[in-house]
């Protein structure tokens, strides 16, 4: 996978959870991808479908790339992740780690300045 490879997933995946199109995220992983942010760790789509649904309903979230440095079929990016948590809209620093496969996502690990948990 070339780095314009790696960026136009990573790009395509912000853009499907932007736009909460929950069809165009989910083909944006494998079939096994697994996800961790916080304490959570999710696996396969069932999961993942089931955790991007619901915060797509409850959170509202929008990410803004910041930095994405890719390489191979690994990407690294800086971002701003704006929600609503009780009601009260939040902007948190974010980082997140793919691996991908065959121009998919694979895995990724989420961080959230100070914790990935949302409290």
């Amino acid at each position: 996978m070339t780095p314009t490879d790696a960026t136009a997933v990573v790009h395509a995946h912000v853009r499907a959870f932007n736009d909460r199109d929950l069809h165009a995220l989910m083909a944006g992983f494998t079939d096994d991808a697994v996800w961790v942010t916080g304490t959570t760790t999710v696996s396969g789509r069932a999961e993942l479908t089931a955790l991007f649904a619901e915060a797509m309903r409850g959170l509202l979230p929008t990410l803004q790339i910041h930095h994405l440095i890719t390489g191979g079929d690994r990407a690294a990016c800086e971002m701003t992740e704006t929600l609503t948590y009780h009601g009260e809209r939040r902007t948190c620093p974010i980082t997140a780690f793919y691996r991908l496969r065959d121009g998919r996502i694979a895995s990724a690990k989420v961080y959230r300045e100070g914790s990935a948990d949302v409290v």
